[in-house]
């Protein structure tokens, strides 16, 4: 690992009090880099996050591809606890937290909402940052691709009546456009960019020039991290300051919720003797949340300044630590998978 990699937790952990600090100094700067969206997505971080993504892509070997069916129990983990786990254990912990654990501390329309915006967090799976989780515990980037791609379709059907189901509600609307564009820019276009990349580097049939190339632009993809972290706290900045205690409430089972899938997860694979390149992937796609659309939803249901769009941000403020830690967990408990696929 890089000098970047080993020292990752700290350089996010700077760049989480540098957003803060920048978005509380020059609110104005990032409500307008805000404004740059359309459907509800904003542009700026979805160049970011591209740049993340992209070296990924150029590791996709599309001819493999075609044989990721043969090996389905990593698929099997993956949707299982996306779909069938996932969702209800948020909405019980929600439940169980904002109606009991803590209900002396909101009010119940505040507990309600809270509740809400945790649920569309739990049904909303990763769709771009969980490539830079598996790349940094050096995951299968085919299968990985694989995984993303088929939770993308069934978030497509199942987004709407899941969540539908655990509001209580018949009518959500679901901001198809944000849907839509979301897999178009952090799927699609990255993906599409790797197959030509490595088309080109490829043509003489030399996969030395594909390690050279990518090893030269890994850099960028840990760049487009740390910045993407600066601005999502910076865009939040006002309201971590003003609600810390409200924050502090929702980060709470939003991080049992973190923590407990992806052990289910990971020990489902650890004891179905799944190696360990797809395995972590899979613990981490299921972990993290699709947070633009769960955003997005929050705000065209509840309001912007709803307790469930509040609850929406809490998650994002809480998935990248989060991640790291899973992510070095993983790297330090690899030699206790198989290794071969």
């Amino acid at each position: 690992m890089g000098l970047f990699e080993r020292y990752l937790s700290v350089w996010v952990a700077l760049c989480i009090a540098a957003g803060v600090g920048l978005g509380a100094m020059a609110p104005g700067l990032f409500q307008s880099i805000a404004s740059i969206e359309y459907a509800s997505v904003n542009l700026v971080v979805a160049v970011l996050i591209w740049v993340m993504i992209y070296p990924m892509m150029v590791n996709v070997d599309f001819a493999s591809i075609k044989d990721v069916g043969r090996k389905p129990k990593g698929l099997c983990i993956t949707l299982v606890v996306n779909w069938l786990v996932k969702p209800f254990t948020m909405a019980a912990l929600g439940i169980l937290f904002f109606e009991y654990v803590f209900a002396g501390l909101v009010d119940p329309q505040s507990a309600k909402e809270y509740i809400a915006g945790m649920i569309l967090l739990g049904v909303a799976p990763c769709t771009a940052m969980v490539f830079v989780w598996s790349q940094l515990v050096r995951g299968d980037a085919n299968y990985t691709l694989v995984q993303v791609s088929i939770n993308d379709i069934i978030m497509v059907f199942a987004f709407a009546p899941i969540a539908a189901l655990l509001l209580g509600v018949t009518d959500i609307i679901v901001p198809w456009e944000t849907l839509l564009l979301s897999v178009v820019l952090y799927v699609v276009i990255p993906l599409a960019a790797g197959y030509f990349t490595r088309k080109a580097l490829d043509r003489s049939g030399n996969h030395e020039q594909i390690g050279a190339f990518t090893a030269k632009i890994k850099p960028f993809s840990i760049m487009g991290l740390l910045a993407t972290v600066v601005l999502l706290f910076g865009f939040q900045a006002q309201t971590i300051l003003d609600r810390p205690l409200v924050i502090a409430l929702i980060a709470v089972p939003l991080l049992i919720q973190s923590y407990g899938i992806f052990f289910v997860a990971y020990a489902w694979g650890y004891f179905w003797r799944v190696p360990f390149a797809t395995a972590a992937p899979a613990a981490l796609i299921g972990t993290s949340n699709f947070f633009e659309l769960a955003v997005a939803v929050a705000i065209s249901l509840f309001g912007l300044n709803s307790g469930a769009a509040l609850a929406t941000v809490v998650g994002v403020l809480v998935e990248v630590p989060v991640m790291l830690s899973l992510v070095a967990f993983a790297n330090r408990t690899r030699r206790h998978f198989s290794q071969t696929v």
